[in-house]
């Protein structure tokens, strides 16, 4: 599958216009903590993420809650470590610097890694504790640990004090809910801010759960004509290619679950849309969600 490989951000990082994400459920993380990840589920999710980096994926994200750090060590073995972005997250629980170092050390050995490309919080959890966090991941990337810092579900004004917190090392990028019907990060000014201020936005959910594949959409005629003039492309495909023909600084990852519908997923990447056909695609979008 084609890839375009494009500067993430400030770091220099040249990532796929699109990566994977390696939350699945619930259920999962319970069980993952008890027992460890399933073996036959687990299985099937190495396989789609050794998928999406045969296909041209080499953004790959994950959270120590997500009981799938180990999964995408086992799926990365083989592979040139250099060439990809790895990113995982450490939830609120773990934010004081004791812990937080402890954290970012058994993520590394869950990803089987020497360093972590991007390491994100997960959540905010007061500005004093944030505050600390953030400057706590500072020194992890004076020990060589991680490379750049990132946060995610952050609202806009927690954005800024997270910018404004950090003096050693940049914030380079936020994650968010975003999707066609999901867009609250683009009329809240949070995107506008990102663009101003050259951070990287990941758009966690960019398919809507599966709803923004159903076949209300699929069947709708501008949907169909979109598909047919830029060679029949399926409906994630052009959902996905929203984000990469839309925006230069947000990068979508779509869950990794099932090696087919993530080899699909990678041939979002290498088109774009002409604006006229993103203008009608939000459109259908919107009508549907209004209705």
């Amino acid at each position: 599958m084609p890839s375009q490989l494009k500067t993430f951000g400030k770091t220099g990082a040249k990532v796929s216009e699109i990566g994977v994400g390696t939350f699945y459920d619930t259920g999962w993380i319970i069980r993952s903590k008890i027992f460890g990840p399933p073996r036959t589920a687990g299985k099937r999710r190495v396989e789609a993420i050794r998928a999406a980096i045969e296909s041209g994926i080499n953004l790959i994200d994950t959270a120590e809650i997500y009981g799938s750090e180990s999964l995408v060590g086992e799926a990365i073995k083989g592979f040139d470590r250099e060439s990809l972005f790895l990113a995982t997250k450490v939830f609120p629980t773990n934010f004081s610097p004791s812990r937080l170092e402890r954290s970012c050390d058994r993520s590394l050995r869950e990803l089987g890694v020497k360093y972590i490309d991007l390491y994100q919080l997960h959540f905010p959890l007061g500005s004093k504790r944030t505050v600390s966090a953030l400057r706590t991941m500072e020194k992890l990337i004076d020990s060589g640990k991680i490379r750049y810092i990132g946060i995610s579900n952050f609202s806009l004004e927690q954005t800024k004090m997270a910018v404004e917190s950090l003096k050693e090392h940049p914030l380079v990028s936020t994650q968010m809910h975003f999707s066609l019907i999901r867009r609250d990060v683009e009329y809240s000014g949070l995107l506008k801010y990102c663009i101003e201020n050259n951070i990287s936005i990941l758009a966690y959910y960019p398919l809507g759960h599966g709803k923004l594949l159903s076949s209300d959409y699929a069947s709708n005629a501008a949907v169909r004509k979109i598909s047919e003039k830029y060679g029949n492309k399926t409906l994630s495909q052009i959902v996905l290619n929203w984000f990469i023909s839309k925006f230069e600084n947000v990068y979508p990852i779509p869950r990794a679950s099932n090696p087919d519908h993530v080899r699909e997923n990678s041939g979002s990447m290498g088109w774009k849309m002409e604006a006229d056909d993103i203008a009608q695609l939000e459109k259908v979008f919107l009508e549907k969600t209004e209705h």
